[in-house]
């Protein structure tokens, strides 16, 4: 298979300049505040995104370090494969997230609820639409036992290499 470039799009700019204590997902990023700032020439595709009060931000996990498989998560203390967490440290470091957008001015969008480390590069934006993006599920892995945690867990560093 032929291996795949992508260019970033922008750049975050969060209160989060290291991992540690980062929250690990938007749900307990509350209110926080960030900035992300897309280059001058991808500005125009912002058009029309200011009608959305949510979007997905793809972006690089760009210090996560630590590729393995099999993986300690946040939320556990026991092993999972990489593909039933949401662990950066992944074959392929692509992050996701779900935050509000605020306002947009220019090529700067200012969001809320943001979970990503300063300086990540962003690869692409998405807006989030509940009637194809929320699904009732009846599954949950391991998370079931888990969740309660999610608002005190913050990231403790164990993906990157020491």
């Amino acid at each position: 298979m032929h291996s795949i470039t992508y260019h970033p799009i922008g750049i975050v700019h969060s209160p989060f300049k290291k991992p540690e204590g980062t929250p690990i997902q938007p749900v307990a990023a509350k209110d926080t505040e960030a900035i992300i700032e897309i280059f001058p020439e991808f500005s125009e595709g912002l058009t029309d995104l200011e009608h959305f009060s949510h979007i997905y931000i793809l972006f690089d996990l760009h210090l996560a370090q630590k590729k393995e498989l099999m993986v300690v998560p946040f939320l556990d203390n026991k092993a999972h494969g990489v593909f039933s967490t949401r662990s950066p440290g992944r074959p392929n470091s692509i992050g996701i997230s779900v935050v509000i957008l605020d306002r947009i001015e220019n090529n700067k969008l200012y969001v809320k609820n943001i979970d990503i480390l300063d300086g990540s590069p962003v690869l692409d934006i998405k807006p989030y639409i509940p009637q194809f993006d929320v699904f009732q599920t009846s599954k949950n892995g391991w998370f079931e036992s888990n969740i309660h945690k999610i608002e005190e867990q913050k990231d403790d560093g164990r993906f990157k290499t020491e």
